[in-house]
């Protein structure tokens, strides 16, 4: 597990910059499925918000979330240039164009709620955003919801370390607080889901 704290730190006065890098890139580059999003934004709004960094809470908050949406916007991109020479290809065995339809039509009924949900999903709000630039989801729309999901995730999640920052015993305890964090977020994700299999099977057992 990433010691966030200690990457925060090394950053120094840089440290805001840093945040806003590890964010941009987990929403948009590949390379974010391995970086540690919620950790990042939990632990310097917590950071933040006990004076620990030089930096305001407010400014955090503006910092990530505009990271999110530029990272989504990068990632979109990215899926909408790589998508057809991969999905194109005549002999294309595992990438073919049939898979491009099925991705439209899937943004084109779920895509807002996915571009959302997805933000509080690790890999997923790092791949979701190419998807959509590969499925052509409109780009108004994925930029709206892609706005709404920055705020809810990235501005939530740093608010979220910036009160709970303000008890003592998780200031103390802030790599507990982070895997307690990251539970609540899975159950969040995931109880949906189940939720939704579950009665979708039972629908098609009354058909």
């Amino acid at each position: 597990m990433f010691d966030v704290v200690a990457i925060l730190h090394w950053f120094g006065p840089f440290v805001l910059v840093g945040v806003f890098l590890i964010i941009f890139a987990e929403c948009g580059l590949l390379i974010g499925v391995v970086l540690p999003g919620d950790p990042t934004l939990f632990t310097a709004g917590l950071l933040a918000a006990t004076g620990a960094i030089n930096t305001e809470l407010w400014l955090v908050c503006v910092a990530v979330t505009v990271a999110a949406v530029l990272g989504n916007i990068c990632g979109y991109w990215i899926g909408a240039k790589i998508g057809p020479p991969l999905f194109n290809r005549p002999n294309g065995r595992l990438l073919h164009q049939g898979q491009v339809e099925k991705t439209r039509r899937f943004f084109k009924k779920h895509g807002p709620r996915a571009i959302i949900l997805a933000r509080f999903i690790p890999l997923a709000r790092t791949l979701i955003t190419m998807v959509a630039g590969v499925g052509g989801m409109d780009r108004r729309t994925f930029l709206r919801y892609s706005m709404i999901g920055a705020v809810l995730w990235a501005t939530g999640v740093t608010l979220l370390g910036g009160l709970l920052g303000q008890i003592p015993w998780v200031a103390a305890n802030v790599d507990t607080m982070l895997l307690l964090m990251l539970f609540a977020i899975a159950l969040a994700t995931i109880v949906p889901m189940i939720g939704e299999a579950v009665r979708k099977r039972r629908k098609r057992k009354l058909a």
